[in-house]
């Protein structure tokens, strides 16, 4: 599984200019964004350590040093991501065949978002498969990559 993971001050994501998920973000707090892909052979093992390692990833500010959204109680925006596996080797038009089916991928994203929550997150989502529009601020900017 592979997530972009953003620390931002405001985030929503709206499906047919209806909002389906937003971070309630005081003035001066933070939140994650984690877009997140899935390739063919994840397992929830995978979704289960990803989760983790959203949850307590030090990229937010605490007091005098560097805390993770567990560490603050900061809430995550999870927003599913085919073109995360996107494949942008030959020619210009990217290939999808690294990226799951969305009968692989749906469930393990629900489980990433299932085990943040079982972690003590507070999680907002997009919805699986539909276009959608997603509005942040990415602060800092703080943006990681990260692979299990």
């Amino acid at each position: 599984m592979r997530a972009v993971i953003q620390r931002v001050s405001r985030a929503s994501v709206a499906v047919d200019d209806k909002t389906v998920g937003e971070l309630d973000l005081s003035d001066g707090w933070h939140g994650l964004v984690a877009l997140v892909g899935v390739t063919h052979d994840d397992t929830s093992a995978h979704a289960a350590t990803l989760a983790d390692k959203i949850w307590r990833l030090r990229i937010l500010d605490g007091d005098d040093t560097q805390a993770s959204a567990a560490d603050l109680d900061a809430p995550i925006l999870v927003i599913s991501q085919f073109t995360l596996y996107a494949n942008t080797a030959k020619g210009r038009r990217p290939s999808w065949n690294e990226a799951a089916p969305g009968s692989v991928a749906e469930p393990l994203v629900d489980a990433v978002v299932d085990t943040l929550r079982e972690l003590g997150a507070t999680v907002a989502t997009g919805r699986f498969g539909a276009h959608m529009e997603v509005s942040l601020t990415n602060d800092g900017p703080v943006t990681l990559i990260v692979d299990v």
